[in-house]
């Protein structure tokens, strides 16, 4: 087992073992074409030829296993690539790329782009995962703590605040998905509900107009009043999905600081694959046990890979990152990517065109 970074160094020790962990990880059942699909390639073995270049038979187009996934055309050894990932997954909540840049030797700025590279993968896993079944738990939570005081200034509290809000929707059975919302309409969280539990479901909430609205779509939904400080009666009850909120919360808390709403889903889905990177143990009878363990963090590396073909970021002009197709971000006056700054200490330069 894999459980230091010693450990990883013996089991991957050089490039090629690496590319060969990776092949094995995103083609397990055999390699296949990332810009057709084709199942037919052959490997190309020259003298100046790139190890593990491969050559399409039907679209006659070259890959390697870095094609079109968060790694695509990368200069970094894929060894640092592993390691960065495997220490993400290492943590139990997380670990911030100033931290992650000075243990491995890479920049922060190269450190924070393979961390939300990691993230996107992440978000693509639970966008592909089951839907969450038997008794579900759903609940919204505003992220980020009270604001600063300022004289003369009242800061809105519950719906009206401003603050960045996600959805959480947890199953009795230890499993969560998690979503960065624009608000709590019935029109924002049904596509979120429907994707994500299943409709012969049983759903439990507080008394929140929209879930009242929803609950209906699903075969049982029972509610407790928060207002009135009922927070659980008998089975009824949120508090697995508010355990996972508490949870993003100390994350942000204590490892990130800060969760910008441009890239809040990241993070929401890195606290949620790591909240579901677990199974349950079999007894000795061959049977399950009820209890479980976490998967090691090699085993979600490969997790993770398997899905990697067409999930991808790019740098952005500003700093940032974002997915091919997407348009660049475009500050506000006096902001960088949603955080407040002097607008006269900060000059931006976008295209041909500069913001002060």
């Amino acid at each position: 087992m894999v459980s230091s970074l010693d450990d990883l160094r013996a089991a991957l020790p050089d490039e090629e073992a690496c590319r060969r962990f990776l092949e094995e990880a995103l083609w397990p059942e055999g390699r296949y074409c990332p810009h057709c699909g084709s199942l037919r390639s052959w490997p190309i073995r020259g003298e100046t030829a790139r190890a593990g270049l491969y050559e399409c038979a039907d679209c006659h187009r070259q890959f390697t296993v870095t094609t079109k996934t968060p790694l695509h055309a990368t200069k970094l050894p894929l060894w640092k690539w592993i390691q960065v990932l495997w220490l993400m997954l290492w943590s139990s909540k997380g670990v911030s790329s100033v931290v992650v840049a000075r243990w491995t030797g890479v920049s922060q700025k190269t450190a924070w782009k393979i961390c939300h590279a990691a993230r996107e993968l992440m978000d693509k896993h639970q966008a592909m995962a089951p839907a969450l079944q038997r008794i579900v738990e759903i609940d919204d939570k505003y992220m980020g703590g009270a604001p600063r005081f300022k004289r003369e200034v009242k800061h809105k509290r519950g719906k009206g605040t401003n603050k960045p809000q996600i959805v959480v929707a947890a199953s009795r059975d230890g499993f969560v998905r998690s979503q960065a919302i624009e608000r709590d309409s019935v029109e924002i969280l049904q596509p979120f509900m429907e994707r994500h539990i299943d409709r012969d479901a049983y759903l439990m909430s507080d008394g929140g107009g929209s879930y009242g609205k929803l609950g209906a779509l699903f075969r049982g939904h029972d509610t407790v009043n928060h207002g009135r400080k009922e927070f659980a009666r008998g089975p009824v009850h949120s508090n697995t999905a508010e355990s996972f909120a508490s949870y993003l919360e100390r994350i942000m808390i204590g490892v990130y600081h800060r969760m910008s709403r441009w890239q809040l889903q990241r993070y929401v889905a890195e606290a949620a694959f790591r909240w579901n990177a677990k199974r349950e143990t079999i007894s000795e009878d061959g049977d399950p046990t009820g209890k479980f363990e976490k998967i090691p963090p090699l085993e979600q590396l490969e997790m993770l890979f398997r899905h990697a073909v067409g999930c991808q970021i790019r740098r952005t002009r500003v700093g940032g990152i974002k997915r091919p197709g997407e348009p660049e971000p475009v500050p506000r006056r006096g902001t960088v990517l949603g955080a407040e700054i002097s607008a006269s200490k900060v000059a931006i330069r976008i295209g041909e065109g500069l913001v002060r």
